[in-house]
């Protein structure tokens, strides 16, 4: 199934590109999420007509990103949990968590954001995870896990 992108898609391509990708991704996932259309010569004009607004969108929601970024370095964000003796947690910080609190720090960030790829934090201690905000721009943020006082 060939389809235009109607915005930058991680590890397909980017704007306007026409890629060939598995009907069932396209139909299920691209189509519905506004992200491609089909690559019929009709939605080929209407691209072509969108070009420059779409550009123009997609360089504001990078720019967006890109300040985000810019408010995440150096923060320092603490997360209080319940632990036990050893520090280990009842329970876990998860995906949530964290964007619960780097939110309550000032940044607006959400759950699918944040990337925790060993899993969902179960000990008392420092950790750096990643923001992914943009398919172009990434950003790190010191996590602190404490115990409940």
């Amino acid at each position: 199934m060939d389809l235009i992108l109607l915005e930058k898609v991680q590890n397909l391509g980017v704007l306007g590109e026409v890629v060939s990708v598995k009907p069932g991704y396209g139909r299920n996932y691209l189509i519905p999420r506004g992200k491609a259309a089909v690559a019929t010569p009709e939605n080929r004009a209407k691209y072509e007509a969108r070009r420059a607004e779409l550009e123009k969108a997609a360089a504001e929601l990078l720019a967006s990103a890109q300040a985000r970024a810019a408010a995440l370095v150096d923060k320092v964000v603490t997360v209080r949990s319940q632990a036990g003796e050893g520090g280990r947690l009842f329970g876990s910080v998860g995906t949530r968590d964290i964007a619960e609190a780097v939110t309550a720090a000032g940044v607006a960030v959400e759950k699918h954001e944040v990337r925790l790829p060993a899993g969902a934090l179960r000990q008392v201690g420092e950790y750096d995870v990643e923001i992914h905000l943009h398919p172009d721009v990434n950003a790190q943020v010191k996590i602190v896990v404490a115990p409940e006082a």
